[in-house]
């Protein structure tokens, strides 16, 4: 099951219905299928028009396979994505029609002919129903967290996801303080006014629903493996930590940049005007929704105000772009940070308050002043944090950590280095799986419970790559 030794693996991944997840996934396809290896990624037809582009030259190993959504009450005929929910309470109805479209497609899949069905199942944490209906037709399944370790290691161990150990996170004040099994000093937790914005969806079922917190725990806890968006050179402490907390394999797989190929037709007047400013002078904010009345024209001249969709990786990618400005989700971030430009954090959703607050720790950026309770804050708050990363001595300390960072992040050799890790993983335990299955047809059942017990515990104690 190496593709270096004339065989390849293959793949089935299912991200769930988000662009923040389906973006990374395709870049993970995109990385084995250099590898050689191939890859089924499932998606909407609507996610696969405006998000999944594959490389013409790889579009013999990766096969995107579109999966209609069943119509659910309440959810608009084109809603194939979060980003085009009206609100946030309809998240339970896109819930509904993704469970019921992608298990019954993977079904489909896992009940093929032995020779088309796959060596592997990639999921998200949404797809919680994924592990048992594999493991009906012998085939494993890993759990890739687009989440880094920071976040993962700060919601624990599956049980206590699914509220079946003291450490469950059943109230708000469980979430704003910093774990008891946390063996070393940090500030990564919630602040009041973002449990209250997640609490219910994230934690606590609506709707007769099972949580995000439930699935990510079923996912988690039915998987061989866990890849975990991260790298030793950012979290290590965190990455032993999840390693211990879910007894299991836990691989980094590196933050998965995309390539800065992005089309601009349209925003060529963009790309001209960042051509006439100095190096490391302009700051790219990520949302220009809820500007004041006037911004634009009073910036007019020495700003520029780009509505709609921008070409994110390439702004950030340009020399004259020095900061960021971002709410610290997990793709822009690690756009950010590829790129080489110091961070501006202004957190307000799901796990953004942890990434800020790890990525401050690690003096990789700057968080926003805010009020504690109701997450307040002023236009100088934010003029503070960007005097603090792009003027003076703190500013050239930042600017220099986030170009060393972004050999690091950004270096194409090293990402693919950790998806072979990742990929290696995989093949030695197909390869020790297989050797049980031999190895059974010619013992006991007494041997072949021995042999089991024993491919168990060199899984289980193996050190992560």
């Amino acid at each position: 099951m190496d593709a270096t030794s004339g065989s390849s693996m293959h793949f089935v991944m299912v991200p769930w219905l988000a662009v923040g997840h389906i973006l990374p996934f395709t870049e993970l396809a995109r990385r084995i299928a250099l590898q050689g290896h191939r890859a089924t990624l499932l998606s909407t037809p609507r996610n696969t028009r405006r998000l999944i582009d594959i490389p013409p030259d790889l579009g013999g190993l990766v096969h995107v396979v579109d999966v209609p959504l069943p119509r659910v009450e309440r959810l608009l005929e084109d809603a194939e994505a979060t980003i085009d929910l009206r609100s946030d309470d309809l998240r339970p109805c896109l819930r509904r029609a993704y469970d019921a479209a992608f298990s019954a497609k993977l079904s489909e899949i896992l009940q093929g002919p032995e020779a088309s069905r796959p060596d592997w199942v990639l999921i998200d944490y949404a797809a919680y129903w994924a592990p048992a209906a594999a493991a009906r037709h012998g085939v494993p399944c890993a759990f890739l967290s687009i989440m880094g370790a920071a976040s993962l290691g700060f919601f624990g161990p599956p049980e206590a996801l699914m509220g079946r150990v003291e450490r469950a996170k059943t109230k708000l004040e469980h979430l704003t303080a910093v774990p008891d099994y946390v063996p070393f000093p940090t500030t990564v937790a919630f602040r009041g006014h973002e449990v209250r914005a997640m609490f219910k969806p994230g934690i606590i079922p609506e709707d007769g629903e099972v949580s995000d917190g439930y699935r990510m725990a079923k996912s988690i806890e039915g998987s061989q493996l866990v890849g975990v968006r991260s790298s030793r050179e950012l979290e290590p402490e965190w990455l032993q930590l999840v390693d211990e907390l879910y007894q299991k394999p836990v691989i980094p797989l590196g933050l998965l940049p995309p390539p800065p190929t992005q089309d601009v037709a349209g925003h060529e007047a963009t790309l001209q005007w960042l051509d006439r400013q100095a190096p490391r002078s302009v700051v790219a904010p990520a949302d220009s929704d809820g500007l004041p009345e006037g911004f634009e024209e009073r910036v007019n001249g020495w700003g520029l105000v780009c509505r709609g969709w921008v070409p994110q990786v390439r702004i950030l990618a340009h020399t004259s772009v020095g900061g960021f400005v971002t709410h610290a989700g997990c793709n822009s971030v690690t756009e950010g940070l590829a790129r080489g430009v110091s961070l501006v954090l202004l957190p307000f959703l799901f796990d953004q308050g942890l990434i800020a607050r790890h990525l401050v720790e690690k003096k990789m950026g700057v968080e926003v002043a805010r009020d504690e309770d109701d997450g307040s804050f002023t236009a100088e708050d934010v003029a503070d944090a960007l005097r603090r990363v792009m003027v003076g001595d703190e500013g050239q300390e930042f600017a220099a950590k986030a170009q060393e960072l972004a050999e690091v992040v950004g270096n194409d050799e090293v990402n693919d280095q950790r998806v072979r890790d990742l990929l290696s993983c995989l093949s030695e335990y197909g390869r020790q799986q297989q050797g049980i299955k031999d190895s059974s047809v010619q013992t006991t059942t007494h041997d072949t419970t021995v042999l089991v017990s024993e491919a168990s515990l060199r899984l289980e104690n193996s050190t992560s790559l």
